[in-house]
């Protein structure tokens, strides 16, 4: 299985308690030179994680954005399929 041992979360919660307040898959490590693209419902481009920045905190251009779900795409490599997927973002900061 070409994903085993990663997690991928089907929620988060920015809302500020420090409690799963990040969404990030679990289980990569740096030499997976992975990217993760994350969108909004309508394809639009959020954030894109990388071995630097590992998370997403729910915010875009420094705003948050609302409670909705988002869409991400998993490309490791050129060889190794990409992984598609959603979640739900639950609450957002104040």
């Amino acid at each position: 299985f070409l994903y085993k041992g990663l997690i991928f979360p089907n929620y988060f919660t920015p809302n500020g308690d420090t409690y799963n307040d990040t969404w990030n898959i679990s289980g990569l490590t740096p030499e997976f030179k992975a990217k993760i693209y994350i969108f909004d419902r309508y394809g639009k481009l959020i954030s894109v994680l990388n071995t630097i920045k590992t998370t997403w905190d729910g915010m875009f251009n420094k705003y948050p954005l609302p409670a909705d779900d988002y869409w991400y795409v998993l490309k490791i490599d050129e060889i190794i399929p990409e992984k598609r997927g959603h979640f739900s973002q639950k609450g957002k900061l104040k």
